[in-house]
C-alpha cells in the first residue's frame, strides 16, 4: 500500500468517526473509523521508513590524475621537465 492508500484510509476513517451519525446494529462506526485512521498512520510510518532506506547513494567517481606530458622540441632538446 502506497502513501496515497494510507491517506485515503485516514480520510475515510475520519469521515466515519467525525462526520457520520449512522447507527448500524452490531457495528460501531466510530470504532471502525478510529481503526482505519490508526492503520493509515501505521502505513505512513512504515512507508516513510522504507522510503528512507531506499535512498540510493551514488559513489563518487575517483579522480585520476594524469602524468604530465613531456613536450619534446624538434632539435633533440626537452623543455626541462623530463626526458
Amino acid at each position: 500500500m502506497g502513501l496515497g492508500g494510507c491517506i485515503i484510509l485516514i480520510a475515510v476513517g475520519a469521515i466515519l468517526t467525525f462526520a457520520t451519525d449512522w447507527h448500524m446494529q452490531g457495528v460501531n462506526l466510530d470504532l471502525v473509523g478510529v481503526i482505519l485512521m490508526a492503520v493509515g498512520l501505521i502505513g505512513i510510518a512504515t512507508f516513510s521508513g522504507i522510503a528512507r532506506r531506499r535512498r540510493v547513494v551514488v559513489p563518487s567517481t575517483p579522480v585520476v590524475e594524469e602524468e604530465p606530458h613531456h613536450h619534446h622540441r624538434g632539435d633533440g632538446y626537452t623543455d626541462g621537465y623530463g626526458v
